[in-house]
């Protein structure tokens, strides 16, 4: 378990270890819809494919609490598996920019969310290097949305190089940019989320 010295009460000590998602994922959802704005039409969809996506061979969680308990940020991932519906989607991009071997032997950052009244501490980078350090695979991909943003920093200082970018994923509005980075993932620099 690691810990994340606190600022203040209102941003308490956080610990990242392993959580059971399944059990928590609507907190877990809750962080998710303030950090990414969702509806809660958007929710109740979200958590069907979470908690899918919990019995795929390989899947992992960890959750970033406070010491009282409070799940306050979480990531999780698995081995990538080139016929989920993720992979589908993002295939004909990567092919396109002949990044299409990254979809083999790399391990998906399928979700990683922090409450944004935790973010910039360095708990969003304590979850996805905590999560990587433990996969198997050479490599990690993700997806994020393709705008300059905290997150896309954070990746990129980590390693991660976009490998397709203006991705459209059905019924998202915004495109995504595809992103991987050879593992471990780079430590240095500050914490930006």
């Amino acid at each position: 378990m690691l810990s994340i010295p606190g600022g203040s009460p209102r941003t308490p000590d956080v610990r990242v270890g392993p959580v059971d998602l399944a059990a928590r994922v609507d907190e877990a959802l809750a962080v998710q819809a303030l950090a990414f704005g969702l509806s809660d039409d958007e929710i109740e969809v979200r958590r069907h494919i979470v908690l899918r996506h919990l019995l795929l061979r390989g899947s992992r969680a960890l959750g970033a609490t406070t010491v009282a308990g409070r799940l306050v940020g979480f990531v999780y991932g698995l081995p990538n598996d080139r016929a989920h519906w993720w992979s589908t989607v993002v295939e004909p991009y990567l092919r396109t920019t002949g990044s299409e071997d990254w979809l083999v032997d790399s391990f998906v950052i399928t979700e990683l969310h922090v409450h944004p009244e935790f973010q910039a501490r360095g708990i969003g980078r304590a979850l996805i290097t905590t999560i990587t350090d433990s996969a198997g695979e050479p490599k990690s991909i993700l997806s994020a949305i393709d705008i300059e943003s905290p997150a896309r920093r954070l990746y990129r200082a980590l390693g991660y190089t976009d490998l397709a970018r203006q991705v459209h994923f059905p019924s998202a509005p915004k495109p995504y940019a595809v992103m991987g980075a050879p593992l471990p993932l780079r430590r240095a620099g500050g914490a930006e989320n």
